[in-house]
C-alpha cells in the first residue's frame, strides 16, 4: 500500500548513463531498507550508507568506500555535502547533483552542475542550480548530456572541414608561389570555394542530428577542448594530403595555366566535399538523414559545373573540362579518398580514439 515505485522510463535511463561512462549515486533522506528497495529496481548492487554510518566513518575510511558506495540513506545536507566533495575533490570526477528542497541548495550550489527540480522545486533550490528540469524527469538529463555530446561532435565537423581545407589553400598557394609554379588558386577562386562551395556543407554539417553510440562512450577527458590531438592530427592529413595532389594535377597541366588552374580549382572543390564523409564518421555519423547537407552537398556540384561550363569561368579564368582532366581529377578524388581511411585508422591507434 505504501509501494512508491521510480518511473519506467528512470531504469533504462540509468543504464544509459552507465555506458556512457557516467555513475550514478542515490543520495536521499529515506530510510535505508526503502532506498535499498528502490535501488534494487534501479540495478545498484553497490553498498549502502547511513548517515549514522557516515558519521562513524573519517574522511579517509569514507574515501577508501565511496567507490563501492550506490546508496546514501537517512543523510542530512551535511552529509550531501561530504559526499559531494569526496567525490569530486578526491576522487577527481566531474559531478552533478540533484535535488529540490531548500536543503539541497548548499549541494547544488557546491557541484560542478546543480540540477534542480522545475515542479517540485523550491524557488531557494532552483536558484542554487544550473538547471532546472522542467518536466522532473531523471530521463531528461540522460536527454541532455546526448544532445551535449552532438553538439560538440557537430562542432568538431564544422571545424575539422573548414581548417583542413583552409591549410590546403594556403599549402597550396604559398608552395607553388615558393617553387615558382605562379598560383593555381587565385583570389575569386579562393573567394568562391569559401562562401559556397566550403561554406554552405560545413553549414549544413552543423545540423547533424544524434549520432551512433553517442550514450555508448566514456566521457572526454577535463579540460580537452574542440581541438584534440586527434583533430589536429586529422586536419594536418588532409591539409597535406590535399595539397600534394592539386601542387601534382597543376603542375602536370603546365605551362597552360588556365587548364592547370580549373583542374586544380575543381580538384579543391571535389575533394573538400568528399572530406565531409570520414570526418562525420570519425566525430558522430548521425542516425538519422542529414537532408539539408545533401542538399548543400548537392548545390556545390552543380554551381562547380556551372562556372566551370558558363560565361562565368571567364571571370574566373577558367576553361571548360575535356575527359582526360576529368580522368585526372577523378583519379586524385579516388587516391585521396583511399589514403584518408588508411590515415584515421593509423590516427586511431595512435591516439587511442574511437569513433564510436
Amino acid at each position: 500500500g505504501m509501494l512508491d515505485p521510480p518511473r519506467q522510463e528512470v531504469s533504462e535511463a540509468i543504464n544509459s548513463c552507465r555506458q556512457a561512462g557516467i555513475r550514478t549515486v542515490m543520495v536521499t533522506g529515506d530510510n535505508a531498507i526503502t532506498a535499498k528497495a528502490i535501488g534494487k529496481e534501479l540495478g545498484f548492487s553497490g553498498d549502502v550508507l547511513t548517515g549514522k554510518d557516515l558519521d562513524k566513518l573519517s574522511d579517509s575510511e569514507l574515501k577508501s568506500r565511496i567507490s563501492e558506495v550506490d546508496i546514501y540513506a537517512r543523510v542530512s545536507p551535511s552529509h550531501k555535502l561530504k559526499i559531494l566533495n569526496l567525490i569530486k575533490e578526491e576522487e577527481g570526477h566531474v559531478v552533478a547533483m540533484t535535488g529540490d528542497g531548500v536543503n539541497d541548495a548548499p549541494s547544488l550550489k557546491r557541484s560542478d552542475v546543480g540540477i534542480s527540480m522545475g515542479i517540485r522545486g523550491t524557488d531557494v533550490a532552483k536558484g542554487a542550480s544550473d538547471i532546472v528540469l522542467l518536466d522532473d524527469n531523471f530521463a531528461s538529463i540522460r536527454d541532455a548530456v546526448a544532445e551535449g555530446r552532438t553538439i560538440f561532435d557537430n562542432i568538431r565537423k564544422f571545424v575539422g572541414l573548414l581548417l583542413s581545407g583552409n591549410l590546403a589553400e594556403v599549402l597550396t598557394v604559398f608552395i607553388a608561389s615558393l617553387v615558382g609554379l605562379g598560383l593555381p588558386l587565385t583570389a575569386p577562386m579562393l573567394l568562391w570555394v569559401n562562401l559556397l562551395t566550403d561554406g554552405l556543407p560545413a553549414v549544413a554539417l552543423g545540423a547533424d542530428g544524434k549520432s551512433r553510440g553517442v550514450m555508448d562512450r566514456s566521457p572526454r577527458e577535463e579540460g580537452e577542448g574542440v581541438i584534440s590531438n586527434y583533430l589536429i592530427f586529422i586536419i594536418l592529413g588532409i591539409g597535406i594530403s590535399l595539397t600534394t595532389l592539386i601542387l601534382f594535377s597543376f603542375n602536370h597541366f603546365l605551362p597552360k595555366i588556365e587548364l592547370a588552374r580549373t583542374v586544380a580549382f575543381t580538384e579543391l572543390v571535389l575533394i573538400e566535399l568528399l572530406e565531409i564523409w570520414p570526418i562525420r564518421k570519425i566525430f558522430g555519423q548521425p542516425i538519422e538523414r542529414n537532408n539539408w547537407l545533401y542538399l548543400a552537398i548537392g548545390a556545390s556540384i552543380i554551381a562547380q559545373f556551372v562556372v566551370i561550363y558558363s560565361p562565368l569561368n571567364s571571370f574566373f579564368g577558367l576553361v571548360p573540362l575535356g575527359l582526360y582532366p576529368w580522368l585526372v581529377i577523378l583519379s586524385a578524388v579516388a587516391i585521396f579518398g583511399a589514403s584518408i581511411w588508411i590515415y584515421v585508422k593509423l590516427g586511431e591507434k595512435l591516439f587511442n580514439f574511437s569513433s564510436n
